[in-house]
């Protein structure tokens, strides 16, 4: 499985940025899909979940300000972030949700500017 995160970057605190996850294959559509995250020097968390049906599932920390979404046809899951702080200053990688497989691809790298 590929997975290929993208749309990370440099947003100041407070502004927004919206990540995108290429999977390979039908990964999306058959499987829960998650977004995580791992800033330097820490473990590597969930961040938010969406399982094959559409539930979600979200960290505390980013409850009310980031949206995890899904298109099936198009084999991509999303996340939208909001208000950002720095403290969501992270590498964002997708995975399997709530069994990630093996394989993280590269992640994204978002920085929030104070």
């Amino acid at each position: 499985v590929q997975l290929q995160a993208s749309g990370g970057g440099l947003v100041q605190a407070g502004g927004s940025l919206r990540l995108s996850c290429a999977a390979s294959e039908s990964t999306v559509s058959i499987n829960g899909m998650g977004w995580y995250r791992q800033a330097p020097g820490k473990q590597r968390l969930l961040v938010a979940g969406i399982s094959s049906g559409g539930s979600t599932n979200y960290a505390d920390s980013v409850k009310g300000r980031f949206t995890i979404s899904r298109d099936n046809a198009k084999n991509t899951v999303y996340l939208r972030m909001n208000s950002l702080k720095p403290e969501d200053t992270a590498v964002y990688y997708c995975n399997r949700y709530p069994l990630f497989f093996d394989n993280w691809g590269q992640g994204t790298l978002v920085t929030v500017s104070s």
